[in-house]
């Protein structure tokens, strides 16, 4: 025998060092990209809790705002808007957070920054609004069209 008839021919392709390499290349690929897409999930489920957390807040703060509005005494009155206010103040942060890991909750977090500089009054109507998506799993809720019809012509 010769030394080249003892050695038998390899096909790279058939390499199982190299089959095995490539198959644990697709594998961590794959698995990286499952990984990616339920973390991706995971951030906009986080934020989702992060608003439903705000909005909570947003709700006592309006059921204050209401209360201060109807309150028999000023004094009743001006520890019910403290109250509203302090409820805006806690859900401010959790907004803000909630904005960073998923951008549709920005409106949200622009809205409740404006607590320092305008009156809840003139927040309560955007704030409902932007809470409601929250109630439905964090899709925009449709607006309706209005449904007030033309004046009829008069005889003439």
């Amino acid at each position: 025998m010769t030394a080249c008839g003892s050695a038998r021919w390899v096909n790279p392709r058939a390499d199982p060092s190299r089959i095995r390499r490539v198959l644990r290349a697709g594998t961590a690929i794959g698995v990286t990209a499952i990984l990616g897409a339920g973390l991706t999930g995971c951030a906009n489920g986080a934020a989702l809790g992060l608003v439903r957390q705000a909005c909570q807040h947003v709700t006592v703060s309006i059921k204050f705002y209401d209360a201060a509005r109807n309150a028999p005494d000023a004094q009743r009155a001006a520890y019910d808007r403290e109250q509203a206010q302090d409820q805006l103040q806690i859900a401010s942060p959790l907004a803000a957070e909630a904005a960073g890991q998923e951008p549709q909750w920005q409106a949200l977090m622009a809205t409740l920054a404006e607590n320092s500089r305008l009156p809840e009054a003139n927040l309560v109507g955007a704030l409902q609004d932007q809470c409601a998506s929250v109630r439905n799993g964090g899709a925009p809720v449709p607006t309706l069209p209005s449904t007030t019809l033309p004046a009829a012509p008069t005889p003439g």
